[in-house]
């Protein structure tokens, strides 16, 4: 069960689900085909050093998985929805850090997108309200959309 289906408030419904875009794999697929470009340079190489660079190629595609798994971590982890009454933003799995603002509270939705958040479809979300405000929200998938279901009353 998720974070969001546990809190939810009798005759509370969700308007939108926010998720983490597809960009936050970028550094595992550059590292990625780093390393398999280390791997088939290995091929045209001497024998004498082939497999010096075999090595840096396998260690290249392993910081590349590693970088992949943490990606995948983190966007499993990562839950913001939007819901009739509040926003609501979890992050963490042993470590929980959890913020709710009512809709009431909210009074700004800023969003960020560069240019090429823009054509990928990503951004970054800060919810501001009265007294407090909800971190940077960054690399969220449809930021415009999630803006339009917090701002919508």
């Amino acid at each position: 069960m998720s974070y969001v289906d546990a809190v939810l408030q009798p005759g509370e419904q969700v308007r939108a689900i926010g998720r983490l875009h597809w960009v936050i794999f970028l550094r595992s697929i550059l590292l990625a085909v780093f390393g398999i470009a280390i791997l088939l340079a290995a091929r045209l190489a001497g024998p004498q050093t082939q497999d010096v660079i075999d090595i840096v190629g396998g260690i290249v595609l392993l910081i590349a998985l590693f970088a992949f798994l943490h990606a995948w971590f983190d966007r499993g982890i990562t839950e913001l929805a939007v819901t009739n009454r509040r926003v609501i933003y979890k992050r963490g799995f042993l470590r929980r850090h959890t913020v709710e603002m009512n809709m009431d509270k909210v009074e700004t939705v800023d969003v960020d997108q560069s240019v090429a958040g823009r054509l990928l479809g990503f951004g970054s979300i800060r919810v501001r309200g009265t007294g407090q405000g909800i971190e940077n929200l960054k690399r969220v998938a449809a930021p415009l959309q999630l803006r339009n279901a917090i701002t919508a009353r």
